[in-house]
């Protein structure tokens, strides 16, 4: 079957154009023109439905990167508040071990006996019926502590005080003399008149004497300087320590001396070595006692019981 080619051709005699056809085709048809009008609209709904749906897509994409940054943000504050609580809570333990060691020497400075104050054990808590409970804000913790650091840092500077007083009272006690000059030893001559061991009549003793073997350690019997070290007339070999506050200590006939005049010395610490020498008749420590320039009886100054056998005289 053969096809013709119509040619349509206006009144001028030319063939119409693409867009002449078209509009010669709608005003032949009204009903393609309104099916045309609707495809078109049609088209325009869902384009502009699909831009809809990715213009919402696109909007909540950045909400969540928001909400993203936002949670990341808050775990940030979040760590660097447990940071800050996790440092503070350092310095109130440092503070706690001080307080701790703090306490724990002024108990032994006081002698208080053990277990009367346990530094290392936690104290009991309690309480009644339980009520209900709930959290805790961060800035009530911040103000506890604050209150916490507060009182720590108070009973840091009382008990620092108080070992100041405590330590200055001790070093006083210290330098008081109050113990023998000589260890496992008694008394052989009291303070005061008794006769002269050369058989010259009474005679007035400056100190008293204790029993020794030659060699036995001769101690100090507080904390002080050596003020003389050397040979003192009768006194033979002899040692002077100046203990402060007026106390001067005297120690004679020794052997040998093992300490030199600005020596410090210690309560206890030996100084000597009993002997015999200068005005004596046999081994022995000659102790006395100067207070503020004068000789007073050393019985005092010696304890009243324990090792002290202040009851054990020997006259002579």
């Amino acid at each position: 079957m053969a096809f013709k080619k119509i040619v349509i051709k206006t009144r001028e005699g030319k063939a119409k154009t693409p867009l002449a056809r078209l509009r010669f085709y709608f005003e032949d048809s009204p009903r393609a023109l309104l099916g045309s009008v609707l495809g078109v609209g049609c088209l325009i709904g869902f384009g502009a439905g699909i831009g809809g749906s990715m213009f919402n897509d696109s909007r909540l994409h950045a909400k969540v990167a928001q909400q993203e940054r936002e949670l990341a943000q808050a775990r940030q504050d979040a760590q660097t508040q447990v940071n800050a609580l996790a440092a503070r809570m350092g310095e109130l333990q440092a503070q706690a071990t001080r307080l701790n060691a703090l306490g724990e020497r002024l108990t032994q400075m006081g002698k208080l006996e053990d277990g009367e104050f346990d530094f290392n054990e936690t104290p009991g808590l309690g309480e009644g019926e339980a009520g209900p409970t709930q959290d805790i804000p961060v800035s009530a913790v911040n103000a506890d502590l604050q209150v916490l650091e507060q009182r720590f840092a108070a009973s840091g500077r009382q008990l620092s005080v108080m070992e100041s007083l405590m330590f200055d009272h001790q070093l006083e006690q210290n330098a008081v003399p109050g113990r023998m000059p000589i260890r496992n030893t008694y008394i052989t001559s009291n303070f005061g008149t008794r006769s002269d061991p050369f058989g010259r009549g009474a005679a007035t003793h400056k100190g008293m004497d204790f029993h020794a073997k030659v060699g036995d350690p001769v101690m100090s019997v507080a904390d002080g300087v050596v003020s003389f070290a050397g040979v003192k007339g009768g006194y033979g070999n002899v040692v002077d320590v100046d203990h402060g506050n007026g106390y001067v200590t005297r120690y004679a006939h020794n052997s040998r001396l093992v300490v030199k005049p600005g020596d410090l010395v210690r309560a206890g610490q030996e100084v000597a070595k009993a002997g015999s020498t200068g005005r004596s008749t046999g081994a022995h420590v000659h102790f006395e006692v100067w207070e503020r320039g004068q000789v007073v009886n050393p019985r005092k100054f010696l304890g009243d019981g324990g090792n002290t056998p202040v009851g054990r005289v020997s006259r002579g």
